[in-house]
């Protein structure tokens, strides 16, 4: 008799097992034996699948730096958080100082996670300032392994560093070109590719630099597209677009500066009257320590203004660069230091020097024909220099200083403006 087939046979008789009628004191035959251990085993396997079943149905809570996760089955949830506190100090304007502040840039929970297999979500509200707004809220659904279906309140696929996280930009606040980019749509849009990534997307539309209202006030839709081509983490390169139809004198852009200071906006009865478009080529490459990042965009909108129509084109572009102090990888996404800031032990985390230079041009018409005023700025050159330290993966310090310098259409120019931000970040 097998070991195990003899061992089995004592446990059967231990328990209890009933036994199949014999002669008194005949030894089991072997058949007997061999299907009292098939009927353990199979009990067995049934208790050890009830318990699998039980344990993949019952919740399961993980925190940590990441944020906190909860699985159940299928399903996970994730609940994470941005703090961001700035300060912010001004020297050099001219006329009506501007006011030297802390402030909450963002205070974002983010809800997100999947239902299944190929659903997924996330809800991100914008908690900071005077009232909460919605930052992000869409569904995704795979419709194959290559191909995903976006729907809600989204980023628009047009601008490089709009694409980066709030959390992840070399610099505290984007540059120039984001100006003319759109932030938030409301709408859909069809995703995919890993090197070669492209999205194709129906939009409300919206105005440069601007997030999309709730409801299309004029009726009339928006579309974007973006093809990337990222053979590697550490390069990509693309264009990007948008074009559509806008009506209305709701929703007109105002550009700022990266102090966040209004530099330029239309003149009082200006509207929306035709096709608006954007293109936008873009790169980075990553190298060990070493970061480039380079994007250009062109915003060609028709505009009326007292019974005339006129179509207007301003440009943007800049190249931000960054280099890693302490050894690690720079990249495009979020950083993690190999050696992270802990009291008696020997890591100070990663720090890194990040500088910029960029420029701003309206269309050298804007203010001939009037949309804008006549003392108002034709181009804005800024030019930055910073420091990040990346204390752990969740906590991030900052400064930056910015010159930003104006050339007006006509007449003095304004004074450079100076400004010198701080950056506290909690991220998890």
């Amino acid at each position: 008799m097998r070991p195990f087939a003899f061992v089995s046979a004592v446990l059967v008789t231990a328990l209890g097992f009933p036994a199949a009628a014999q002669p008194a004191g005949a030894a089991p035959s072997n058949e007997q034996l061999d299907q009292k251990i098939r009927i353990l085993e199979r009990k067995l396997e049934l208790a050890a699948e009830t318990a699998a079943a039980e344990a993949a149905a019952r919740p399961q809570v993980r925190a940590g730096s990441g944020g906190l996760r909860i699985t159940a089955g299928d399903a996970e949830f994730r609940l994470r958080g941005l703090l961001q506190l700035d300060s912010r100090w001004f020297t050099g304007e001219d006329g009506t100082p501007l006011p030297d502040t802390f402030v909450f840039r963002r205070v974002r929970p983010t809800f997100q996670g999947t239902l299944g297999k190929g659903i997924g979500f996330r809800f991100t509200p914008e908690l900071a300032g005077d009232s909460a707004t919605l930052i992000d809220a869409y569904l995704d659904v795979a419709l194959s392994r290559s191909v995903t279906v976006r729907a809600g309140k989204i980023k628009g696929p047009v601008g490089l560093e709009r694409l980066q996280g709030g959390g992840d930009t070399a610099f505290i606040e984007r540059g120039l070109p984001t100006e003319l980019a759109p932030n938030r749509e409301v709408g859909l849009q069809f995703q995919g590719g890993k090197t070669l990534q492209w999205v194709l997307g129906a939009y409300n539309g919206t105005a440069d630099g601007s997030n999309g209202p709730a409801n299309d006030v004029d009726n009339r839709k928006e579309v974007a597209a973006r093809l990337f081509y990222q053979p590697s983490p550490g390069l990509g390169i693309g264009i990007a677009g948008s074009t559509g139809r806008k009506r209305g004198d709701t929703q007109l852009p105002r550009y700022r500066s990266p102090g966040q200071t209004r530099i330029t906006g239309y003149v009082a009865g200006t509207a929306f009257d035709g096709t608006h478009t954007r293109i936008s080529p873009q790169a980075f490459i990553y190298r060990g320590a070493f970061g480039l990042l380079a994007e250009y965009i062109q915003s060609t909108q028709d505009l009326s203004l007292g019974g005339r129509s006129d179509t207007l084109t301003h440009r943007a572009w800049q190249v931000v660069g960054r280099y890693l102090l302490t050894g690690e990888q720079a990249g495009f996404g979020s950083l993690v230091p190999s050696q992270p800031y802990a009291i008696g032990k020997p890591g100070w985390g990663a720090w890194e020097i990040v500088a910029r230079v960029g420029r701003l041009a309206l269309d050298d018409d804007a203010d001939a024909l009037g949309y804008v005023a006549a003392n108002e700025e034709k181009t804005f050159d800024t030019y930055g220099l910073g420091v990040n330290g990346y204390l752990s993966r969740n906590v991030r310090i900052a400064a930056n200083y910015d010159v930003t310098r104006f050339r007006n259409f006509s007449g003095a120019d304004r004074a450079d403006e100076r400004a010198l931000f701080t950056r506290l970040q909690l991220a998890f």
